[in-house]
């Protein structure tokens, strides 16, 4: 089941009405907002809102109406929340939940883009290196 483009447009709005450069990047079967390589928000392929927050607020960001637990693997991940997308069906009720994301984002330092295309490609990199560097100097 592939995300509502929809919801994907009304939260890239409300970044960009909010004055924020944010990068969109599939994920999880929907797309990721990236704000200086650090995930803020995003919708899933069930076309569920995804936040990022400080997990230090989790308890209490938790009780918030429309606040859903978004669990995967052994059990909650702290600093991450579904929101009932009834919740945030108007611009004010979604607005206040990407300002929590952004207060929280502002605070990370900028990821480096990874080059490589992925993790995997990332780790093997020093090897394919090394055998090239190997190659070199039986040839020559």
């Amino acid at each position: 089941m592939a995300h509502d483009p929809f919801l994907e447009q009304r939260l890239a709005d409300a970044l960009a009405d909010l004055g924020t450069k944010a990068e969109p990047k599939k994920m999880f079967g929907g797309v990721a907002f990236m704000i200086r390589g650090n995930m803020a928000v995003g919708i899933t392929n069930k076309s569920q809102y995804m936040v990022r927050f400080n997990p230090v607020r989790h308890a209490e960001i938790a009780n918030w109406p429309g606040a859903l637990p978004m669990t995967y693997g052994k059990g909650d991940m702290k600093g991450f929340l579904f929101v009932d997308p009834d919740v945030v069906s108007d611009r004010r009720s979604l607005d206040k939940w990407v300002k929590l994301a952004l207060e929280h984002v502002a605070t990370l330092p900028t990821k480096a883009l990874n080059t490589a295309g992925t993790k995997k490609a990332a780790a093997k990199a020093p090897a394919k290196a090394a055998k090239k560097k190997a190659a070199r100097k039986v040839k020559g």
